[in-house]
């Protein structure tokens, strides 16, 4: 049964105990079932309150109707929004109410998969509503918020209207066959397909901020054992969530916690210490620590101010690098920083005191810094493509760079115009011009119930 023709509904806020449980019906039966609970014809965009009764009319809970009718609701369908009591208990019961009158319980993602598919928005607005939601820092809910409101949406249209007048201009060529595209043509060819190019590769740019956005920084705290790694992640986080101990090796395992730094989600990991003669205990745990280095976006290197640089083995020296590492001088009241030697010698250097918290307002920087190093706007407009988005920018950048060589050295027109349907096809995979059943079961498999 494709989606938009029968009735759905679903409990739309996180499941558990809340203030208030809003439950979704969308589909051709939504308005009547408003007009039965209210008993009249519902009126568009007015809460009404109501009590809702089940079949024997018995009340199941005082609640508040809005009814919206498509085409102008949320799915493109009529939808009713049922507000009532948060207890868990109350809503099953409901919903339990709304499938004996013809709905049935709503797959996760299916609201928005609708809303797509009754043209309320494209398939990269569908993605930004669950980036929404998972958002985990200020930054990340800016990029949701553009890219919801359509503006990878308008990059790629424009990107798209360029190439179909390319194709245009070539494909006239193409029904007459004694006539070859001429140099000046090839010449305005050249220049809209690098004025496609230019700003895709921009796109293409803020792959790894969206990455960074979505995902969190994962920074990783790696120093020998005693230099205050622990302690480190306790001031960064305001409380007491590793043990602090004298005695080395207190730290075997790893500790996770996120933290917002400059508006963005920064996932630290605290870790064993580097010794230089480990225990069996001690050495799994070092194995596990290189084993996170090596998967980082950002290391905290933590070197004791009061004695000398580290010897932290070859394989930690072969996973760091200026452009991934900032060097923490913990202990700055016991003495100054040394000096610090290669390959550290040009990454990023903080002095602070994990005991009294001086000098965190400097590592912070530092880490915030690491991350807008990433932020390339191509534009006005903040835009952080996914992987999904980067594949089909990447496939479409191919095609026209093919295109752009067989332009230069003369090759037939009906190739030259392959290449470009191919570079569009590939942009509109990115909105969702291009039906794949199978990859939208998939992106909207993994939304949420209710969404």
């Amino acid at each position: 049964m494709s989606p938009g023709s029968d009735m759905i509904a679903a409990l739309a806020t996180p499941s558990g105990e809340s203030a208030i449980a809003l439950i979704r019906v969308s589909g051709p039966g939504a308005r009547a079932i408003a007009a039965e609970i209210l008993g009249r014809d519902p009126v568009p965009r007015f809460a009404t309150r109501a009590e809702l009764r089940d079949m024997k009319g018995a009340i199941l809970d005082d609640t508040i109707i809005t009814f919206f009718e498509g085409p102008n609701s949320y799915t493109g369908e009529d939808v009713v929004e049922i507000s009532g009591h948060g207890n868990p208990m109350i809503a099953r019961r409901i919903l339990e109410n709304l499938c004996s009158r013809g709905c049935r319980v709503a797959e996760p993602g299916e609201f928005t998969r609708r809303a797509f598919m009754n043209g309320r928005m494209d398939l990269s607005q569908a993605e930004a509503v669950m980036d929404l939601i998972r958002a985990r820092g200020d930054r990340a809910i800016e990029a949701a918020n553009r890219q919801l409101r359509g503006a990878l949406g308008r990059q790629v249209s424009s990107l798209s209207d360029t190439l179909l007048g390319a194709i245009a201009r070539v494909e006239a060529y193409i029904d007459f066959p004694e006539e070859d595209l001429p140099t000046d043509d090839r010449d305005l060819l050249c220049k809209l397909i690098e004025s496609v190019l230019k700003p895709m590769s921009a796109l293409l740019a803020t792959g790894r901020y969206g990455e960074l956005l979505r995902a969190g920084v994962r920074t990783v705290i790696v120093g020998e054992p005693n230099a205050g790694k622990s302690s480190l992640l306790n001031r960064l986080l305001g409380w007491e969530r590793a043990i602090v101990s004298a005695t080395p090796g207190t730290t075997r395992d790893f500790l996770e916690e996120p933290r917002i730094i400059g508006g963005h989600c920064i996932r630290l990991t605290d870790t064993a210490g580097l010794s230089r003669t480990p225990g069996e205990i001690e050495g799994l745990g070092i194995a596990r620590t290189l084993d996170l280095v090596a998967g980082a976006d950002l290391i905290l290197l933590v070197v004791d101010s009061s004695l000398p640089f580290p010897a932290l083995g070859v394989e930690l020296f072969a996973a760091v690098s200026p452009l991934n590492t900032v060097v923490v001088w913990n202990k700055s009241d016991l003495s100054p920083p040394r000096v610090t030697p290669p390959p550290f010698r040009d990454s990023r250097s903080v002095s602070v005191c994990a005991l009294d918290g001086s000098g965190f307002g400097h590592l912070e920087s530092a880490i915030s810094d690491f991350v807008e190093l990433h932020r390339k706007d191509p534009g006005p407009e903040l835009i952080a493509i996914n992987a999904r988005h980067a594949l089909d920018l990447a496939d479409s950048r191919e095609c026209l760079e093919r295109a752009l060589s067989k332009v230069e050295i003369g090759q037939s027109d009906e190739m030259l115009a392959a290449d470009l349907r191919c570079a569009l096809d590939c942009l509109g995979r990115i909105g969702g011009r291009i039906d794949n059943e199978q990859m939208l079961d998939k992106l909207f498999a993994e939304f949420c119930i209710g969404k």
